[in-house]
């Protein structure tokens, strides 16, 4: 993977926001917990590995149509 360096500010309370094009690809989504580490003087932020089935198939149908419509397909409409 290439180093992708970009800057953020932290907030008041201690907030940052992980700039997009980095959640993307690490596959960072709401939900996402992530484990802070501080070494060396510096912060890591490392995904907490999960398995979860569910988590792992999430986003993997990519059909474009709601629950609903899958819904109504799969018990035919009433």
């Amino acid at each position: 993977m290439a180093r992708m360096k970009q800057v953020s500010t932290v907030l008041e309370r201690g907030q940052v926001t992980i700039p997009r094009q980095i959640r993307q690809s690490l596959g960072i989504q709401p939900g996402t917990r992530l484990e802070f580490t501080a070494a060396g003087g510096k912060l890591i932020a490392t995904k907490e590995q999960i398995d979860d089935p569910v988590r792992r198939l999430y986003g993997s149908l990519k059909t474009g149509k709601t629950t609903d419509e899958m819904m109504d397909e799969l018990r035919g409409r009433r």
